[in-house]
């Protein structure tokens, strides 16, 4: 072998070696967190009903008994302070009856259901993941505000 083919296989070895190292420690495209996981949520469980301007002209809107609100005034009707704590009960609806009067999906029992067919077969803590998922939509309702 020729000292430049032996220096240009042991680059590519040494770069195959970097490679592969790098790319065990990077976890799949399908496990890693958006970078606005509270703008997924919510274009994935609210936009249907409140739009994806937060503004309640979602398209199922017509379907609808009562017009959803528009979520982007929630801290200004509040005294310009966004009510995290009355909103984080309304989505998770742990407090609502099974067969409430409510429109809106008790999101904390969906998210409950979602995440045990994900994660079957592993340890999670339940609580603390759905906890989570509205935290960050929380915290995205919160850019929508009109300040």
């Amino acid at each position: 072998m020729r000292p430049t083919s032996i220096k240009t296989s042991l680059a590519a070895a040494t770069l195959s070696v970097f490679l592969s190292a790098a790319l065990a420690q990077t976890p799949p495209t399908s496990q890693r967190v958006p970078r606005d996981f509270g703008k997924v949520e919510f274009q994935s469980a609210c936009a249907s009903c409140h739009g994806m301007s937060g503004k309640g002209n979602g398209p199922l809107v017509s379907l609808m008994r009562r017009s959803p609100p528009d979520l982007t005034l929630l801290a200004k009707n509040n005294q310009g302070v966004f009510p995290m704590n009355r909103l984080y009960e309304v989505i998770d609806g742990e407090g609502v009856p099974a067969h409430g009067s409510r429109e809106m999906p008790v999101w904390g029992r969906a998210y409950r259901i979602m995440d045990a067919e994900y994660y079957f077969d592993t340890d999670y803590d339940a609580k603390a993941l759905v906890r989570a998922r509205i935290l960050a939509l929380l915290e995205y309702i919160n850019k929508l505000q009109v300040r």
